[in-house]
């Protein structure tokens, strides 16, 4: 029992909890049972996905403090490198590879990474780790909340620009207004309305998270829903998934191995070379799920899609996880 609890204890302290399990419900709810993510009307699931991607962002908005934002503007250095590498370097380097996955479900599951990688960084658990860690949370913060709003405009653009080369073609406008409405104008109301009421978003937020990952968990369940009612999955065995697997894993170690050398260029801090390691080397699972509706909402191939971002966010909680105890453990010793 003591060996469950413990167990428990740090995976929790990981960041890892019910919600990746339940990530995998989902996944399996939508493989027996695709018929209740694909219905219609005001009050289907993939409507209020909708209404609940908005409430999300009205209150991320409603937490977000602007002034305390720009108070961590000096260290430019550190805000560079992070941003850059982002929203520049991952994309870059997942475009290297576009020619090698050119057919078959690769091409879907290429298209899926690059999504992840034009994705924003994480904001809770970037923060929490870099906290865990003895790292600059200050600035860990400011980097996750302007990557959070960088990315609503970022990450669709370099998705346009991707679709768009494909054979199909691809308009972005009706993406961009349709994140207008649903993203961008909830979070401005929302942090108009900070200084009246983020004190209490913020109070609450331990709470009202529970509703973030059960809009996530719904947009998950209609997207694979999706995906294994047009049958996209049918081609797609183990070793497929594995090999997505170890790609993103070479992702990820590549992108940090980069962050320290751009650190140790810039010569930074071991405060900051935490901050950069978890803030520039994690994305964002909410993002992510949102983009995915948005772009690909009426799309069968939305499930596998997310599956690179499923697979990484679960990767990333790990890997961080160990990573910030290992800072704390070793007094900050790179």
């Amino acid at each position: 029992m003591n060996f469950f609890r413990k167990t428990i204890g740090r995976l929790t302290t990981w960041g890892i909890d019910w919600f990746i399990p339940a990530l995998l419900l989902m996944i399996g709810l939508a493989w027996l049972w695709p018929e209740g993510g694909l219905g219609g009307g005001p009050f289907a699931p993939k409507s209020l996905a909708g209404y609940g991607i908005s409430v999300i962002f009205f209150l991320y908005g409603l937490r977000l403090s602007i002034r305390q934002l720009l108070g961590c503007l000096s260290n430019w250095k550190l805000h560079l490198i992070i941003q850059a590498v982002t929203f520049i370097v991952f994309p870059a380097v997942a475009l290297l590879f576009r020619n090698f996955f050119t057919s078959g479900p690769y091409e879907v599951l290429w298209l899926g990474t690059f999504f992840l990688a034009a994705m924003p960084s994480t904001v809770s658990s970037a923060v929490v780790m870099v906290s865990l860690a003895g790292g600059n949370i200050p600035a860990a913060i400011f980097n996750a909340s302007f990557s959070s709003m960088a990315g609503i405009v970022i990450a669709p653009l370099w998705m346009g620009m991707v679709l768009a080369t494909g054979p199909e073609g691809f308009d972005i406008t009706p993406v961009l207004l349709k994140l207008g409405y649903q993203v961008l104008l909830p979070l401005f109301v929302g942090i108009f309305l900070h200084k009246w009421f983020g004190e209490v978003a913020i109070r609450f937020r331990n709470y009202t998270r529970y509703f973030d990952q059960s809009v996530i968990l719904v947009i998950v369940y209609t997207s694979f829903a999706g995906s294994f009612s047009s049958g996209l999955f049918t081609n797609m065995g183990i070793g497929v998934i594995a090999l997505l697997f170890l790609i993103l894993l070479l992702l990820f170690v590549l992108i940090n191995i980069l962050i320290y050398m751009l650190i140790k260029k810039a010569r930074l801090g071991m405060q900051d070379m935490i901050t950069a390691l978890f803030c520039g080397s994690t994305k964002s699972l909410m993002h992510g799920t949102v983009m995915a509706k948005v772009l690909f909402g009426t799309a069968g191939q939305g499930g596998i899609i997310l599956l690179p971002i499923l697979i990484y966010h679960a990767m990333q909680l790990t890997i961080t996880g160990i990573m910030s105890q290992r800072f704390s453990k070793a007094g900050k010793e790179f």
